[in-house]
């Protein structure tokens, strides 16, 4: 199994495809009067399963971006308050030291012609009567502190500015993802709207999996439905894991936080939350917020990752099955990982 493949999406231009008749999965297409063969459900299978994990990449690119930018906008509010405290700070200190630069540039304390004379300014009058040891240890002290704050300010500053600017190009990179991502999806719909009923779920019959029964019962439909699990799982696995399943009929958003819209990362995060457990927002790091397991020796409740980054997350619950949330045309749902996620699967953790 390919357990790497190379990281992140980047953006195609691919053809639409169209329907021209019923119980056709794809229509031929005609170029200079030379016909081609219709596209098997295989083809039409392997483009959906596609357009999935390019979709996934960018949906997690988006989390990671908007991560980054939120970061951002929180560490220059940090420096924003430290600055402000800082220039207090040197406002108080200002008499004192605009005195002794005055004192030194007159000369009522110091009454060297040639010090005097050499210096264009209270303020480099003050500088060479510190270096030449005029000035009183008190006076030291106080023209050090000045000049340590006026240092801080300035570093403050520069860094500010170079914050701000990193929150507004990952800000950038957050819109792009999405409006790349939004277009994956455009197209797969475009693909299943051509398609009967029968045909729409022979082309996703890998990526949708579907419930197989066994682990879990449905209370309702819709987007509040819900279901109850009836697995083995106990502690906090089995507390992430009822969480999870009482989500099943939620909608999907990218970057959606909840409470009754997820994307895929946010739902195993509320999951494990509900548990006490404290998980990373995107993919890139919740893979890194655990034991890693084996896919052969996963336990309901772990987390597992498929795709490249990895940009995709679901919650195993026994029996060879997940619990998920996949993409907007898609509800939150239990689904079979063999044949199609378990051929993706690129790792799990233990939280």
């Amino acid at each position: 199994m390919d357990q790497r493949r190379e990281r992140g999406a980047h953006r195609r231009t691919f053809a639409t495809v169209g329907f021209i008749a019923a119980g056709a999965l794809l229509a031929s297409t005609a170029v200079t009067g030379t016909a081609f063969a219709d596209p098997s459900a295989d083809d039409v299978r392997s483009r959906i399963e596609k357009l999935q994990e390019e979709y996934a990449g960018l949906a997690e690119a988006y989390n990671q971006a908007k991560e980054d930018h939120d970061a951002a906008k929180s560490k220059l509010s940090d420096i924003r308050d430290e600055r402000k405290k800082v220039q207090e700070k040197l406002e108080d200190m200002q008499s004192g030291v605009r005195e002794l630069a005055t004192a030194a540039y007159s000369g009522s304390d110091y009454g060297s012609v040639p010090f005097l004379a050499s210096s264009s300014g209270p303020e480099d009058a003050l500088a060479q009567a510190s270096d030449l040891g005029y000035l009183s240890q008190s006076q030291q002290d106080k023209l050090g502190n000045y000049t340590e704050e006026k240092d801080k300010l300035d570093k403050l500053e520069a860094e500010a500015d170079d914050t701000a600017d990193e929150a507004k190009e990952k800000l950038k990179e957050s819109k792009e993802a999405k409006s790349d991502a939004e277009e994956k999806i455009a197209e797969q719909e475009e693909i299943l709207d051509g398609l009967t009923e029968d045909e729409r779920a022979e082309a996703t019959e890998g990526v949708d999996g579907g419930s197989s029964g066994g682990g879990s019962s449905s209370s309702g439909g819709g987007s509040t439905g819900g279901a109850s699990y009836n697995g083995s799982a106990s502690g906090n696995a089995r507390t992430a894991i009822d969480f999870a399943y009482a989500q099943i009929g939620d909608s999907y958003s990218l970057g959606a936080n909840g409470p009754d819209v997820w994307d895929c990362s946010s739902l195993v995060q509320a999951a494990w939350r509900e548990a006490g457990v404290s998980l990373p927002r995107t993919t890139y790091d919740q893979i890194n917020a655990g034991t890693s397991v084996s896919y052969d020796n996963l336990q309901p409740g772990d987390l597992v990752f498929f795709y490249s980054g990895p940009s995709h997350v679901g919650l195993y619950v026994g029996d060879g099955k997940m619990v998920h949330a996949s993409n907007p045309s898609k509800p939150v749902a239990e689904v079979q990982m063999s044949p199609y996620w378990s051929g993706q699967f690129t790792g799990a953790i233990r939280p």
